[in-house]
């Protein structure tokens, strides 16, 4: 299993801000989180699962969001 810290999560998703990932992490949104003592990780098949489930066919796709 491979887990990423913020840093490296962030590079791995196309430079989406670290702050917005900690924004996400307190409303509880999106991406499945790992805490390890104080350290804050990632499993980059969640990363995976979140790019494959953000995939759109047309800018009116909301992905099944009504």
């Amino acid at each position: 299993m491979t887990l990423f810290n913020e840093k490296k999560t962030s590079n791995y998703l196309g430079n989406i801000p670290v702050k917005t990932l900690q924004r996400w992490r307190l409303e509880g949104k999106h991406i499945p989180y790992v805490k390890l003592g104080k350290a804050v990780r990632y499993r980059q098949s969640d990363l995976n699962d979140y790019i494959d489930n953000s995939i759109r066919t047309s800018t009116t796709d909301n992905g099944g969001i009504k």
